[in-house]
């Protein structure tokens, strides 16, 4: 069986340095690194990354948790996060939380066993006193995205979603749209929750009358888009702009307006969130909230690296979107 020994050999360094190349840790030359790695080719070396993590109680890796796999947003953040734990040496584990707080839970406490290093959870229904709790008691530092901790700042990246759905909603009121209908994501998470508010302050901020029969519950799917805008249309309450709370909702949203005979933008604006990369591609093109995921994962990332190397952490600002103004939106009846 080859060894590390025998790669060290080969490679004509000691031992110790053969193990700073493969956990990534401590300072290596490039030059070698490339004469560790061509001896382990050469040998044909495979490291036992188990035996190691049992052994150092650390697999040198950092664990992701998303809600689910679904659709290009995470697939945004994935590559990002792939990319950028490689460069930093380390290995990325992805698990899916299920979109339940409960497999949230077990995934993060799934990572924990597996001995990651550090563990960033992307979560859309766990509450902050479940989180904080989270924080204190796993043995593995954890950085949290898409939710504010107050009480550890330091420890979370998070994006303003009231106040990203406060500008859209105040845009259409400026644009002369008064009769807004809204499609909310799944209404039991902050999030949904977070952007139903935002739309519910700009239009107190305007001083338009909320309309409750203007609100239906999506479920953050095209088809949930679909049926959520016919059993608007079907409820024969007029509305001049339609913000759905995600882009895969709008488009759902534009199917039903197209066999209800309503024209796009003239009859009905749109507006969605998330900016796929399908929003400005769609006819008309999308006007929709663009969210910051590369930046955000990143910052999650380098947080959650300085926690492994022990470094003291600074709080994190909050991310803000971009109202990205395109073809679906035109002034409204008031402008």
């Amino acid at each position: 069986m080859i060894t590390m020994l025998d790669v060290s050999m080969r490679a004509g360094v000691s031992k110790a340095t053969v193990s700073r190349v493969l956990n990534g840790t401590g300072q290596v030359k490039k030059s070698t690194r490339d004469a560790v790695f061509k001896a382990m080719d050469e040998l044909g070396y495979r490291p036992n990354f188990l035996a190691q993590s049992l052994a150092n109680k650390s697999s040198n890796s950092i664990g992701l948790v998303v809600s689910n796999f679904d659709g290009p947003y995470f697939g945004r953040l994935l590559r990002q996060a792939a990319k950028l734990v490689e460069a930093s040496g380390k290995h990325l584990i992805v698990t899916d939380g299920h979109d339940t707080p409960e497999d949230e839970l077990q995934a993060v406490r799934l990572l924990a066993d597996r001995r990651c290093d550090a563990i960033i959870l992307y979560t859309r229904f766990m509450g902050e006193s479940a989180l904080m709790e989270l924080l204190e008691d796993l043995p593995v530092p954890v950085m949290v995205i898409n939710r504010d901790l107050p009480q550890a700042r330091e420890r979370c990246v998070f994006f303003e979603q009231q106040q990203a759905a406060f500008n859209v909603v105040d845009y259409l009121i400026r644009q002369g749209h008064r009769e807004i209908a809204c499609i909310t994501g799944p209404i039991d998470t902050p999030t949904a929750q977070s952007r139903l508010a935002g739309y519910r302050q700009a239009l107190e901020h305007h001083q338009v009358a909320f309309n409750n029969a203007l609100i239906t519950n999506g479920d953050s799917s095209v088809p949930g888009g679909y049926l959520s805008c016919k059993a608007l249309l079907a409820s024969g309450n007029a509305f001049s702009a339609l913000f759905a709370s995600n882009d895969d909702m709008a488009i759902g949203a534009m199917k039903a307006l197209h066999q209800a005979g309503k024209r796009l933008p003239e009859d009905v604006s749109l507006f969605g969130f998330d900016d796929e990369p399908s929003a400005a591609y769609l006819q008309p093109a999308l006007s929709t909230v663009y969210l910051p995921i590369d930046a955000m994962i990143e910052a999650a990332i380098a947080q959650a690296l300085r926690l492994i190397n022990g470094e003291a952490l600074q709080p994190l600002t909050p991310f803000v979107g971009e109202l990205k103004l395109r073809e679906s939106v035109v002034p409204g009846p008031y402008a």
